[in-house]
């Protein structure tokens, strides 16, 4: 605070104390300066930026007791003095009052990404919400990563500190799941554009460094297709394993790769959230009313008079896309074009493991934010659990549809089931009969095929023996099975 409030005497002063360059534009001069208080802030350093800041202010209140016209100022000063007079007292008494050696920097940052003069006003980044994300603190909005060089290889470095609060929450939070705090710290780094909200997007050759470690960053995704170039998926990178929590100053250090695009970064305290949590929180507040889902059907189904096809009704199906289930909480995009439904409780545990957003049916992007629970179509669940399609009519009502029942004509050729207890009842006789007098099916044995060989043996053998003379009569295996059954 007190090196963003010099002028440039000031900071050509400080530089010059410690032996840097002097020369540049304010804006860059502060860079340097702060760049200084940042790896280089040595007790004698910091005493001269102190006797500064004190001569300074020294200056001005005997200006104030002896005040001159006001055309003899330049503009410059004017800006300068009207931009910090609404801080000037609580800093001044501050410094009276405490003895500091160090800069106290809790829940600020400061940072060597190369800023913009403070008169610049230019539009912020914005970064897209997380729905598996409440934000608590914002320790470094969206900061565009300046390349110091010319090299290809950029490091942009960040220093701050945390505040008493901050690590209370990280030690206090629970568990939500095994080893992981759904407290942390998220790192976001997404292309420098101020027309919209931006996803999360890394620049080539990344690394970060947190302290003195460096941050695991998930890696490409290997294309099996010729030509098409790998995948990474980008998302917010954790920090709170590497961090102090306590009042030391964290030192967090991006290395990318400077190719034309520019990218910005910035790292919030946020409280994660569950599946479940999500869940519950849409049913609180994104139910539709039946009679507003209704009147949308009577909306799709409205007759067109260009049209040369009146369409009469539209079917819709009670099994959730995702999972090949009956739906429990239908619910769909209120950009979505289709009155198909999908489960909630899949769609958000999908994308809790895997974040895509995207509608299982129409293909097309459902955020969370735009997600609604079909009031008509979960009454439609509890009045109708024996079908699994119903039909939306013009009139708004419904009906369903059941499957066909299976035809109920014989068929051609009779099929004979026989259980145990039939087999004894059902035994054949010599004339064809069974023991009960009722007709029974032919028995055709599947043996005769593979003992058709043998059989003409035997009878060869017979033949030869009735020249010799008469034989006792041999039982045939068919009637040796009989007495066995019997």
């Amino acid at each position: 605070n007190m090196v963003m409030s010099f002028r440039v005497s000031d900071l050509q002063m400080l530089l010059g104390f410690v032996g840097r360059s002097k020369s540049g534009l304010k804006h860059e001069l502060v860079t340097r300066a702060l760049q200084l208080v940042q790896f280089d802030c040595s007790p004698e350093v910091f005493k001269k930026i102190k006797e500064l800041y004190e001569t300074r202010y020294a200056k001005k209140s005997s200006e104030v007791a002896q005040p001159q016209p006001q055309q003899h100022r330049s503009p410059e000063a004017l800006s300068i003095h009207s931009s910090y007079d609404r801080g000037s007292t609580v800093a001044r008494t501050s410094i009276s009052t405490t003895n500091i050696d160090y800069p106290a920097l809790y829940g600020k940052y400061l940072n060597g990404l190369g800023r913009l003069p403070p008169k610049v006003a230019k539009p912020e980044v914005r970064l897209v919400k997380l729905p598996f994300y409440t934000t608590l603190d914002e320790l470094l909005k969206p900061t565009e990563l300046v390349p110091q060089n010319n090299e290809k290889l950029q490091e942009s470095p960040c220093i701050f500190a945390l505040t008493p609060r901050q690590v209370e929450l990280i030690r206090n939070s629970r568990y939500f799941s095994l080893g992981i705090k759904n407290v942390s710290f998220l790192y976001r780094i997404c292309y420098t554009d101020t027309s919209s909200p931006q996803e999360d997007q890394y620049p080539p050759n990344i690394a970060v460094k947190v302290n003195h470690s460096y941050c695991s960053v998930p890696g490409y995704y290997p294309s099996n297709k010729p030509g098409v170039e790998p995948k990474r998926p980008c998302r917010p990178i954790n920090l709170t394993h590497l961090m102090y929590l306590s009042a030391a100053t964290n030192r967090i250090t991006i290395t990318w790769g400077n190719y034309g695009k520019s990218y910005s970064v910035g790292l919030y305290l946020v409280r994660q959230m569950t599946s479940a949590e999500l869940l519950q929180r849409l049913k609180t507040i994104g139910i539709k009313h039946p009679e507003l889902c209704k009147a949308l059907v009577k909306e799709k189904l409205r007759l067109d008079p260009d049209s040369e096809i009146a369409t009469t009704g539209v079917r819709v199906s009670l099994i959730c896309p995702l999972v090949k289930m009956r739906l429990s909480v239908p619910c769909r995009a209120e950009t979505c074009a289709h009155l198909q439904c999908f489960d909630a409780v899949f769609y958000l545990q999908m994308n809790e493991k895997k974040p895509t957003w995207m509608c299982p049916v129409c293909d097309k992007p459902a955020p969370y934010d735009q997600l609604i629970i079909d009031g008509l179509l979960s009454k439609i669940l509890t009045e109708c659990e024996d079908a699994d399609e119903i039909e939306y009519l013009v009139d708004g009502s419904w009906c369903p549809i059941r499957a066909e029942k299976e035809r109920s004509c014989s068929p051609q050729c009779p099929i004979l089931v026989l259980g145990s207890s039939d087999v004894n009842g059902l035994l054949p006789t010599p004339n064809g009969n069974s023991e009960n007098g009722k007709a029974t099916a032919d028995v055709v044995d599947l043996t005769l095929d593979s003992s058709s060989s043998e059989e003409e043996e035997e009878e060869d053998e017979e033949d030869d023996d009735d020249d010799e003379g008469p034989q006792p009569k041999r039982r045939c295996s068919y009637e040796k099975g009989l007495v066995s059954a019997c």
